[in-house]
């Protein structure tokens, strides 16, 4: 029986507190991340859930282990979609490197909390009705097959209804001022570029929460199992957007895996309802080959291609954006406060 005692919750919530205190700490200076320094982070946060996980394996057995480690890597491979959509939002704000740090340090803080909801509610919705798991299978393969047609097709930030709401609705300056994300004009408190990124990161995870919250519920319904998975892997994902920043548009079949992976533990749950249980590890098997191939795949099939121009990575420094460093034969936008216009987009934000 997996029982978890209060202390234990409070455990984990504070162990989260001090761990992102520390990462606030080391990267309180706003400075560019290279290669070398995410590698370094990207294998602490990626040891601290291993670590965590052989824990519970230790204390609650095998079991509750594979649980565990398959929720994970599951959480931690739909995640990479996230990934791709920061590279994209920062690309379109033209946001310097040195300060995207800061702006993901909040969004993480901010996943941890909607998720946490969205798994207390999960939680409680399949406790009160046992169908609602195979809705969840349901809602699953229909996710996947969806991104499996539409897996070219990127976020259009240009015609962001939320994007335009937000920037009628808060006075904004088209100038960054350092990390702040609040400045003083003219005695008026107006938001910098950086509130407008950090909003639509927000609003992202919380769309892709829904496809991977029900998918950990695949193959664990224990919510502290739910949680910490969650927690652990999203812990990571600063460390792992500036490691695969440069790579980005080489994982072109990567999102057929990930729909693959969506496809494979709806169909998992669906089965329990003809009496069909996969067991864990097997499941975490097939979830690691499914990952672990596209990627591969992908990888050979643009090594060729790996140092052409347009990288999501070149995008976030030269991105035609009113806040871009204009080139030559362009004039800069002149600065101020803008209520009501929405960013311009460009040619590379339609395709």
């Amino acid at each position: 029986m997996f029982d978890v005692p209060l202390w234990a919750w409070f455990g984990v919530l504070a162990l989260i507190l001090v761990m992102l205190a520390i990462d606030l700490l080391a990267h309180r200076k706003a400075h560019v991340i290279g290669v070398k320094e995410a590698l370094g982070w990207s294998a602490f946060w990626v040891m601290l859930g291993v670590a965590f996980g052989a824990l519970i394996w230790n204390v609650y057995g095998a079991e509750y282990g594979a649980q565990y480690f398959a929720g994970y890597v599951i959480e931690k491979s739909l995640a990479v979609d996230n990934v791709f959509v920061w590279a994209i939002i920062f690309g379109y704000f033209a946001v310097p490197r040195e300060y995207q740090h800061r702006v993901l340090f909040y969004g993480v803080i901010g996943a941890l909390i909607f998720r946490g909801a969205f798994i207390a509610a999960g939680s409680v919705l399949i406790a009160s009705f046992s169908f609602a798991l195979y809705l969840f299978g349901v809602f699953l393969v229909f996710t996947g097959i969806q991104m499996l047609r539409h897996r070219n097709e990127h976020i259009d930030i240009a015609n962001s209804r939320l994007l335009r709401w937000f920037r009628r609705t808060v006075p904004h300056t088209e100038e960054f001022h350092g990390q702040r994300f609040w400045v003083k004009k003219a005695g008026v408190w107006v938001a910098t570029p950086l509130l407008s990124v950090l909003v639509l990161i927000e609003i992202t995870d919380i769309i892709f929460a829904v496809d991977s919250i029900p998918a950990i519920f695949a193959v664990t319904q224990e919510p502290f199992l739910v949680f910490t998975a969650n927690a652990f892997a999203i812990l990571g994902l600063r460390a792992m957007y500036f490691l695969l920043a440069d790579l980005i548009d080489r994982f072109i079949y990567l999102k057929t895996g990930l729909a693959f992976v969506l496809i494979w533990v709806g169909v998992k749950m669906l089965l329990l309802m003809v009496g069909v249980k996969i067991p864990t590890l097997v499941s975490l098997a097939i979830v690691i080959t499914i990952i672990t191939a596209s990627i591969v795949i992908s990888l050979r099939s643009t090594r060729d291609q790996s140092s052409r121009p347009g990288s999501a990575a070149d995008a976030a420094d030269h991105a035609q954006h009113p806040n871009a460093v204009p080139t030559a034969g362009e004039s800069a936008p002149p600065p101020g406060v803008v209520g009501d216009e929405a960013p311009r987009s460009t040619p590379a934000d339609q395709a």
